[in-house]
């Protein structure tokens, strides 16, 4: 297909926006790779514990990003630059406050939440090591989603790619420092996060103040800012919750079926992840375009580049479906799985890479509502699509895990059904500032 001027936009925001969105994972990586090598099997699951709830706590937050770019991107293409920082600081000091509400609440909390995972007395002591120092660093965590959000919204996902590289290599080496060098255990790890975060979100915070002074903006919390900033993520909270929802109910329905049929299930998530991470990188683009469209007043380019982006979805989609279908007979031997688990995987790699185009529209529309400012219609659509999913996992429970990946794969038309209609409605295209 030609490559056309709106294409080229796109890219410039989606490619970096993917390079930071896989940097997390990767890194991840290695530090279970250093806890392993350095403290075993039982630290590893005391890491995996705790990182579940710091991943669930962060995520339960991306609102912050999603919500931070809307509203810079409106600020931004309407002129008003200004007022476009000053969403960005009032964003920061929102993340900085929930920050640390999390630490208040979690650090008590942390030997029962930790608890209800059912870890032995060994694995639990590690994890409640870990979740406590690692909170220390969640104000950071969600600041540096909050800059992100800004420099998203001012239309620069490279600056974000370089801070996400930089901040999970420095992670990376801090953790073998600590663990393998200084013999810290796992509260090594752990520091080496907490800095490793932090210092990340120190460089947005220079960021952000700079073009904030540089604007004559206020670096004080606005009570206004704040409160719409709040009332948005409320909504995009909403639908971050519907989400999860739908993910932990398939893992739970899926562990009661059997060893083989989890592990089987984890896998093809884990696939589905990260194929969602490349998708997911159009959204971002979707989201700054649409914002800065819409506040400039522009609807006929928030229609063309949502059309364009749609059509680049469903591309994607279509691609990743059909490289899921020619990597299906080698994936379960990059996971060494056993005989059992290989026979499932490649039956439900099928429905993973049929289900791929449609993922490709669905995230792309999501950004877009999302860059849109429509948050309160998307947290409604999250319940409703939620609500058409768990009649059909229960129903597909009773089928074994294919049926219940396909049972993902009705609530993922579900959001299609609901996206659609409002993206091709007018009360979402709310123009100026």
């Amino acid at each position: 297909m030609p490559i056309t001027p709106r294409d080229r936009e796109i890219l410039r925001l989606a490619v970096p926006a993917f390079g930071a969105l896989v940097a997390e994972p990767l890194f991840l990586l290695a530090d279970y790779a250093i806890v392993g090598h350095g403290l075993g099997t039982t630290a590893v699951g005391a890491l995996g514990v705790a990182g579940t709830v710091l991943t669930t706590l962060v995520n339960l937050c991306v609102f912050l990003a999603y919500g931070t770019t809307a509203s810079v991107a409106r600020q931004t293409g309407a002129g008003n630059h200004a007022r476009a920082m000053r969403s960005g600081v009032d964003g920061i000091w929102l993340a900085l406050g929930i920050g640390v509400a999390l630490i208040a609440v979690f650090w008590p909390l942390a030997p029962a939440v930790v608890e209800l995972f059912g870890a032995n007395a060994g694995q639990s002591a590690q994890a409640v090591t870990y979740l406590r120092i690692s909170l220390l660093g969640t104000p950071g965590m969600l600041v540096v989603l909050a800059g992100t959000g800004v420099l998203r919204g001012l239309q620069d996902t490279l600056t974000p790619l370089v801070v996400a590289v930089g901040s999970f290599a420095l992670n990376a080496a801090l953790n073998g420092w600590f663990v393998l060098v200084l013999d810290w255990g796992i509260a090594g790890s752990a520091w080496g996060t907490v800095l490793a975060q932090t210092l990340g979100a120190a460089v947005y915070l220079v960021v952000v103040a700079r073009g904030a002074l540089r604007l004559g903006t206020s670096l004080l919390p606005g009570a206004a800012g704040l409160k719409e900033a709040g009332a948005a993520g409320f909504a995009l909270l909403i639908r971050t919750v519907c989400l999860r929802v739908v993910l932990l109910a398939a893992t739970v329905i899926a562990t009661r079926m059997g060893e083989a049929e989890l592990a089987a299930y984890a896998i093809a998530t884990q696939v589905w992840t990260l194929l969602a991470f490349a998708l997911d990188a159009i959204a971002i683009a979707g989201q700054a375009i649409t914002g800065r469209s819409l506040g400039a007043g522009d609807v006929t380019t928030t229609r063309d580049a949502t059309r364009r982006m749609t059509q680049w979805g469903l591309w994607s989609g279509s691609v990743l479906g059909l490289l899921v279908i020619a990597a299906r007979p080698v994936l379960p031997g990059v996971f060494d799985a056993d005989p059992a688990v290989t026979e499932l995987l490649l039956a439900l790699l099928w429905p993973v890479a049929v289900f791929q185009p449609i993922c490709g529209i669905v995230f792309v529309l999501d950004g877009v509502l999302i860059g849109a400012g429509d948050q309160r219609y998307l947290a409604w659509a999250g319940v409703w699509t939620t609500l058409a999913y768990l009649p059909a996992a229960l129903f597909a429970s009773g089928f074994g895990v294919v049926a219940l990946w396909c049972a993902l794969g009705v609530w993922m038309i579900a959001r299609l059904i609901t996206l659609a209609r409002r993206a091709a409605g007018t009360a979402w295209l709310i123009t100026g500032a």
